[in-house]
This record gives C-alpha cells, sequence and structure tokens, in this order.
C-alpha cells in the first residue's frame, strides 16, 4: 500500500481522530497524490468536515502547491499556539473545567493552563461507541492534569460540579456548531446550571456551503454501536449534531473570542478565499 492510500485508510478508519488532525493528514497526503481523482477520494472520507475541504482549497489556492501545502501546515501550528493562549485565560484558579469527547484544541488549552501555573481539575465523560473521552483522559493524566473520568450517562451529576465547559467542533454552519452526538445536550444542561460553554476551534472548520442551507450530519456504521445486534433493531449512530447557538457562551479561535455573527464577519476579512 502506497503512502497516499495509507492515509486514506486510517482517516477512514477513525485512527486519525479529531478535525484538524485529519485536514492535516489529507494535506499531507498531497504530497504523494494531488490530481482530481485524489482529491476526491479525500474528501469524500469525511465529507461533513469542513475542515479538510477548506484545507485542500487553501492549498489549490495557491499556484504552486508545495507552497500550498507548506502554508497549510504553517496555518495549523499558528492556530494551535494562539487558540490555547486565548482559551487558556477563561480558566480560573482553583476551577473545575468539564469537557467531552476528545478535542486536540482543548486538550492543548488545558496543558497550556497548567504550564502558565493554574491549579484546576477536569471532569470529562468517556464518550459512546468509541470511547474518545479514553483518549482525552490518558492524555490528561500524562499531562498530570487531575483528570475524573464518568460514564456519559453521569455527565448531569458532573456538570454541577464545573465551573466552566469547554468543547471542540467538527463544522460551524452560519448558524450553528457542531460537535460530537450528546454536545447539545451537555450543553443544555450547562445552561440549567449557569456554567458558560466554550467552543475552541480552528476558523477553518467554518463550512461555506452552509451559506446555501446545505448541512449535513455523519451517520456511521451501526456495527460501532452493537456488533451482533438483533434481527428487528434499527441502529442510528449519529456521529455529530447541531448545538444551539444561544447555549454557548463564545467561540474561540485563532481570530480572536467571537459571539457567533461576529465570527462570520471575521472570517470573511481574514480568509476571503473560503468564501469564492
Amino acid at each position: 500500500m502506497n503512502r497516499f492510500d495509507r492515509i486514506c485508510k486510517q482517516i477512514k478508519e477513525v485512527k486519525i481522530q479529531g478535525a484538524q488532525n485529519v485536514a492535516k493528514a489529507a494535506v499531507l497526503a498531497l504530497q504523494y497524490k494531488h490530481d482530481k481523482a485524489a482529491i476526491k477520494k479525500l474528501i469524500s472520507l469525511r465529507p461533513t468536515e469542513p475542515m479538510l475541504r477548506n484545507s485542500l482549497k487553501f492549498v489549490f489556492s495557491h499556484m504552486d502547491i508545495k507552497e500550498g501545502i507548506k502554508d497549510a501546515l504553517r496555518h495549523f501550528e499558528m492556530s494551535k499556539k494562539i487558540v490555547p493562549e486565548l482559551a487558556s485565560k477563561l480558566i480560573k484558579n482553583n476551577s473545575t473545567v468539564f469537557t467531552f469527547c476528545h478535542s486536540s484544541t482543548v486538550i492543548n488549552t488545558l496543558k497550556h493552563a497548567k504550564r502558565k501555573g493554574k491549579k484546576f481539575q477536569v471532569i470529562q465523560t468517556e464518550t459512546r461507541p468509541l470511547f474518545q473521552g479514553r483518549i482525552t483522559a490518558r492524555e490528561l493524566a500524562r499531562a498530570r492534569i487531575k483528570t475524573i473520568h464518568v460514564v456519559d450517562s453521569a455527565a448531569r451529576v458532573a456538570l454541577k460540579k464545573a465551573d466552566i465547559m469547554l468543547i471542540g467542533c467538527d463544522a460551524i454552519s452560519t448558524t450553528r456548531v457542531y460537535n460530537k452526538i450528546g454536545s447539545e445536550m451537555m450543553a443544555l444542561m450547562a445552561d440549567h446550571y449557569g456554567i458558560p460553554v466554550y467552543v475552541l476551534t480552528d476558523s477553518w472548520k467554518f463550512d461555506p456551503e452552509t451559506i446555501y442551507g446545505v448541512e449535513k450530519i455523519e451517520e456511521r456504521s451501526p456495527k460501532e454501536i452493537w456488533p451482533n445486534a438483533p434481527k428487528g433493531v434499527k441502529i442510528n449512530n449519529l456521529a455529530f449534531e447541531a448545538i444551539d447557538p444561544q447555549l454557548v457562551k463564545a467561540i474561540v479561535t485563532e481570530l480572536g473570542i467571537f459571539m457567533k455573527k461576529s465570527f462570520i464577519a471575521e472570517l470573511r476579512r481574514n480568509y476571503p478565499w473560503m468564501f469564492l
């Protein structure tokens, strides 16, 4: 198997997780193959994740593909530094942070806050059916951040003890933010208890197609939930869901901290190529 196909396989089988990691892998794959068939294949791997599409579009907005790849990788590194710097300021000393699923941006923010000397603990959930929450727990444990791991159904009890909720996202539409299924449920509970919810993300996760009313939610294989389900049992395995923007305090990106409407305007100013 060549390098291009190997990367595609890892993305398809969710061995590469997180929208930014997937986008970065797709950009790196262009080093080995970048004809029309290759681009089509890469987009088909995660069609509901706009960061992958935006990253490819950015690369091909350059006259030279190699330069486009380098600039895209620079963007990822820049965003990886700026967002945690901004978001870590939201974490108060001796506070409890609640997070859901696995977000490399949230992880980097928590690590940055610890390096800055802040004392806090994290409560996070297992995140069924692929248990991405375990990835979060392992990474936090390695960083020596105090972590409490709970089952998804214990989220309400856990949230009552939190001071802030930080999550990543997989996509941003003109009206809403999309994240792992269950995210809106968590945000609703946070709102009930007066806990602010912040979305930490790279702004390249905005989906320009939503300007025209196109919004997609990926549905994954039912075997992820129940490999040998009884006949007659229909399983819905929606991977993501939309979060009511009224439940989100602000979006933290490499461009700054914004409310939803001002975020879209900022995008247009900074990334006009995204809207072409």
